[in-house]
């Protein structure tokens, strides 16, 4: 297929005379020369939309590791936030604790029952056996649904296999196994009752 542009087939033909572009270029200069002088928001418009479509290709490109630079900011931030109060480099000194099942669980079972008190308190009235075992079933209930999102993220990403589905699935046992030691120590014992 021959396409030929109107300024190659005028030369071909012979037709061509340097005035012809000329007044092709002039005939376009006042429409460059009309566009009205664009204004400071939409300058501040243009800018953001070339900054956000630089981003997208480079985050398009860069794949994982546009997830590991909004990880290391959001470290950096939360780092700011809480050094006033937990001194610098808070996250990282948290990421240093004991990540074992065995300590996550005792993490977990002495954060939830902590507020056994509390419920306690508000049920003066009740049989202490009773709100024990209440109290229980609601923090065990949360766990448990805690536990499953969880889950289902890890099975989502992938990653719930191995060497992580053991680690969990031994946490998960240690933290149920917490909350029934946590209600044996508090019930009364048959020397108690007698």
């Amino acid at each position: 297929m021959n396409t030929i542009l109107p300024a190659a087939s005028a030369l071909a033909g012979g037709s061509f005379q340097p005035n012809d572009a000329a007044r092709q270029n002039s005939a376009e200069a006042p429409r460059v020369q009309r566009q009205e002088p664009m204004s400071e928001a939409a300058l501040k418009k243009d800018l953001n939309v070339q900054i956000l479509q630089s981003s997208m290709e480079v985050s398009i490109r860069s794949g994982d590791e546009s997830l590991a630079l909004l990880l290391r900011s959001a470290i950096e931030g939360i780092n700011e936030a809480l050094a006033p109060t937990l001194g610098p480099d808070a996250i990282q000194n948290a990421m240093g604790q004991d990540n074992s099942p065995e300590a996550t669980a005792d993490r977990i079972v002495s954060m939830s029952t902590a507020f056994f008190e509390a419920y306690a308190g508000q049920r003066p009235n009740d049989d202490p056996e009773t709100v024990l075992r209440d109290f229980i079933d609601v923090i065990r209930g949360g766990f448990e649904q805690g536990f499953g999102e969880a889950r289902d993220i890890l099975d989502g990403l992938g990653v719930f296999n191995g060497q992580v589905e053991a680690d969990v699935m031994k946490t998960r046992e240690l933290v149920l196994q917490g909350y029934d030691r946590f209600v044996l120590d508090r019930l009364p014992t048959s020397d108690q009752q007698a």
